[in-house]
């Protein structure tokens, strides 16, 4: 019997022999078949490898695999599509207003119902509005309302402004767009030789005494601007004390809120051809001077004269003014300005069919659209950058200040 007959009698001898410790002979067992198994992979793997190989450099160049990087034709996996950002939409420089507008639910709506209790007996945290009611002659039709932060529409039982006259008799009412602090606390009122202050969370009348015909309010950050034909007075509005400053209070432009106390004052005003955007100091000193331009106005369209309250939102500034648009030199419309440079970027055409001077900016709101009067229609508001204009109050016969 040679070597390899008794190894294989060996083998077969104890197969049926069974370990003293099974775990540790499992264990064992499957640690050699682990071995055996990649041991033979391996062996497999380099028999393809070289196999492979050698059928490549045999086989003849017209056969070689298709470089992927020139055979854009081949099918491959659809790459995943990206939406692409949409760009929030920019309205032509000249929009007209539509003949009829959609009035959505809003907080001012509340304005045309009638007062249910006295300020006295429940002042406001923060106003959104005042409104004077009027009759048929423009004239006050009873106490003026406050329409709070809560919706609750109260009388302003504490005071009643007489209405404002200038030299020559001709009278006003007292409520003017600019009477409502931008924070919704206060409200102030120009009178002839007087200044009234009015504490709307505590119901409260304070009289500052001044000189001279004042009809327009400005709430300035620290200040209240105050003035008439001849002079304007800045009053502090925690001391009361007043001085004047060289301004005019009816070419004077409502600051931005958030400009702080150091803001520039800003004048627009002149006549057509003249119109001039001006910069001044604190102290009333002129800093700049731009003319006011329309090249971005698409012919023959170009502001004519301003008038009502000037409103300042960041670097925008919006007043109202008479218009030539493409069928008549005196339309009405409204006019955004870029406060640094004076050009005009933006008009609201609101036609020919309303009354004269029937569209005085009340203001912009938080999301940067202007609010305005439309008389007969009331109040609507118009987003410059998207042309969007809608309704906020529908027929309301009066006058209507906003806060801030």
């Amino acid at each position: 019997m040679n070597e390899q007959e008794l190894r294989r009698l060996l083998t077969v001898s104890v197969e049926d022999v069974r370990p003293s410790h099974p775990a540790v002979a499992g264990w064992e067992r499957a640690r050699r078949t682990r071995r055996t198994r990649r041991a033979v992979g391996a062996v497999a793997l380099a028999v393809a490898l070289i196999g492979g190989g050698t059928v490549a450099a045999l086989r003849p160049p017209a056969e070689r695999p298709p470089d992927l990087s020139v055979a854009p034709d081949l099918p491959v996996a659809p790459e995943r599509s990206v939406a692409p950002t949409v760009e929030p939409s920019h309205a032509p420089p000249v929009v007209r207003a539509p003949a009829e507008l959609t009035f959505p639910p809003d907080p001012l709506a509340r304005l045309v119902d009638p007062a249910t209790v006295p300020l006295s007996a429940r002042p406001v945290q923060r106003a959104l509005a005042l409104f004077q009611p009027v009759d048929q002659e423009h004239r006050a039709n009873g106490p003026i309302r406050v329409l709070g932060d809560d919706g609750v529409v109260r009388s302003l039982d504490v005071v009643t402004p007489a209405p404002t006259r200038d030299e020559g008799g001709n009278e006003a009412l007292p409520v003017k767009p600019g009477v409502l602090s931008p924070d919704g606390r206060s409200a102030a009122f120009a009178q002839t030789d007087e200044l009234i202050m009015v504490d709307l969370t505590r119901a409260t009348v304070r009289r500052i005494p001044l000189q001279g015909y004042l009809e327009l309010v400005v709430w300035a950050s620290d200040r209240v601007l105050v003035g008439g034909d001849d002079r304007t007075y800045a009053v502090d509005r925690v001391t009361g004390a007043a001085s004047e400053v060289d301004v005019s209070a009816w070419d004077l432009v409502a600051p931005d809120p958030a400009a702080g106390r150091e803001a520039a004052l800003v004048e627009v005003g002149g006549e057509r051809g003249g119109l001039m955007l001006r910069s001044r100091t604190r102290e009333g000193t002129i800093r700049s001077e731009q003319r006011i331009t329309g090249s971005a106005l698409p012919s023959p369209y170009q502001v004519n004269e301003f008038y009502g309250r000037g409103w300042l939102h960041g670097e925008r500034l919006a007043r109202a003014a008479w218009i030539t648009s493409g069928e008549i030199d005196g339309a009405e419309g409204v006019a955004v300005l870029d406060a640094r440079t004076g050009a005009v970027a933006h008009v609201l055409d609101l036609g020919r069919d309303r009354w004269k001077g029937c569209c005085e900016v009340l203001g912009w709101d938080n999301e940067g659209a202007v609010l305005l009067r439309l008389q007969p229609a009331g109040v609507a508001r118009w987003h410059p950058e998207t042309g969007e204009i809608t309704g906020v109050v529908r027929e309301l016969p009066g006058v209507v200040a906003l806060a801030g």
